[in-house]
């Protein structure tokens, strides 16, 4: 009689399983794939201290004052914290939207086309390219990817998928922050993001340095917003994600007539990729408990443990 129950209740969650993945195929498409995909993040994390074009400056943080009295509460100006308040938040002067890993729209350099909060939401995952250029860039700190580095990963993993992002590794990031923004650094020619954008098609294209090329005119950024095209900046862990066969997750703030935007990309790479997380390894929530608390050092300017 034991076995009877234990295989009806087997059949009833086989046929709820295959209803559930009928009705709703898109979670099915996430229980099969995405949770044991291995997830890397190729983002930086924003301080007061990374390195920034000189012509904008840095970011400053603060720990957020009350903006009025509230009574017994807080008092107009007083900082919030734990102790008092229950909470503490954080307020951040931001000299730019260039800043940091990000996503650049074409409204940065051309009024006519949009700005980051125009965007379509299609943004969101894409298939994802790399081009390793770092041998190169090893040998030549100022050498820049060409149509001949394209043709040789598409030798090597065929045609570059419509609709992708192709990001080009140069190993450039792997000293941040000790990193200089002056040239020579590694770029991308202006054959080849044509090649990449009119006779592939990809999305945008991202790279590890903050400027697309060193030429006196920057051509290649350039061209890129005056033809309505993105692209990613600032981007690191490229060294981390398979030059083929994996996805990108792109998420960035939307400010309101936003010329740049802080982005947060996120590479989803095969289960049995060496690096990265997966979602049963880090499930979220809840999140861990750290041994020593957050708090406001002066000397860095921000909140540390």
């Amino acid at each position: 009689m034991l076995k009877k129950l234990l295989a009806l209740s087997v059949g009833i969650c086989i046929l709820v399983g295959f209803a559930w993945a009928e009705d709703y195929p898109l979670w099915k498409v996430y229980n099969d794939y995405f949770v044991n995909a291995k997830y890397v993040d190729l983002t930086h994390a924003f301080t007061p201290h990374i390195p920034v074009w000189p012509g904008f400056g840095h970011a400053t943080f603060a720990p957020t004052r009350a903006g009025k009295d509230l009574g017994d509460y807080a008092k107009k100006g007083e900082v919030f914290t734990y102790k008092k308040h229950g909470f503490v938040a954080t307020a951040y002067n931001l000299p730019t939207d260039q800043y940091g890993t990000q996503l650049d729209p074409p409204a940065h350099w051309d009024a006519y086309y949009p700005t980051i909060d125009e965007l379509p939401p299609t943004y969101c995952i894409r298939p994802l390219v790399v081009i390793d250029i770092s041998k190169k860039v090893a040998k030549n700190p100022g050498y820049h990817c060409g149509i001949e580095d394209i043709k040789a990963w598409e030798k090597k993993h065929g045609k570059i998928p419509e609709g992708a992002v192709v990001m080009i590794r140069s190993d450039w990031s792997k000293k941040w922050p000790n990193v200089s923004v002056d040239k020579p650094f590694p770029g991308i020619t202006l054959d080849a993001l044509k090649f990449l954008h009119e006779k592939r098609h990809i999305l945008f294209h991202g790279h590890e340095p903050l400027d697309t090329d060193t030429t006196p005119n920057l051509e290649g950024e350039y061209w890129l917003m005056h033809h309505g095209y993105c692209q990613a900046e600032g981007v690191t862990n490229l060294w981390k994600v398979p030059e083929a066969g994996a996805l990108i997750a792109i998420g960035y703030a939307k400010p309101k007539g936003g010329t740049g935007g802080y982005a947060r990309y996120i590479a989803i790479c095969p289960p049995d990729w060496k690096y990265g997380v997966s979602i049963k390894e880090a499930f979220g929530a809840p999140l861990p408990k750290y041994d020593k608390p957050l708090h406001w050092d002066d000397k860095v300017g921000m909140r540390v443990r």
